[in-house]
């Protein structure tokens, strides 16, 4: 399958299967996230594999996971991130969404279905799952086994002149 037909076949998942995603499986989703480029390749993210009621339950405290069986919840450093020198940006997040884009696509790829999930309390990760002072969770990305066929809005796309411009 060529990445433009897995980029379109895939869709947000908000119904999984009470089935565990094989060790395997998250394996390959992990080493695709840590393979992900990053800003002068400071590598500032790490991922937090939750695949146990108790991890679950604690995510469940903050954001709705649909039912999936494994959540990975990816963290930005912020000291560890590269900052932009003109006005200081840190692309600790932005290095994270390129971590998490990865792993969703990877997920895709092995038969997998996930949703981006952003609509969390990053305090509350912080305190249940141990983050240091300069870590966040940047996102939680629920994966699993799909019990639904597409979400309501995919394959919705802005045209390409509305999405893209040149500059002549």
């Amino acid at each position: 399958m060529s990445f433009m037909e897995l980029a379109e076949e895939r869709y947000s998942s908000r119904q999984y299967q009470d089935r565990p995603v094989e060790k395997e499986k998250v394996d390959a989703i992990l080493e695709a996230g840590r393979i992900a480029p990053t800003a002068k390749n400071l590598q500032p993210a790490r991922v937090i594999v939750v695949d146990s009621a108790e991890g679950m339950a604690k995510i469940a405290k903050t954001a709705r996971l649909y039912g999936a069986t494994l959540a990975l919840i990816v963290v930005a450093d912020s000291e560890r991130a590269w900052v932009r020198p003109f006005d200081g940006k840190n692309f600790g997040d932005i290095d994270a969404s390129i971590v998490t884009t990865q792993m969703m696509y990877e997920a895709q790829e092995l038969g997998l279905g996930s949703v981006w999930i952003g609509y969390f309390d990053p305090k509350l990760i912080k305190e249940e799952f141990g983050l240091a002072e300069s870590e966040e969770a940047s996102s939680i990305l629920a994966v699993g086994y799909r019990a639904d066929e597409t979400s309501a809005n995919h394959g919705k796309r802005n045209p390409m002149d509305v999405f893209a411009s040149r500059f002549d």
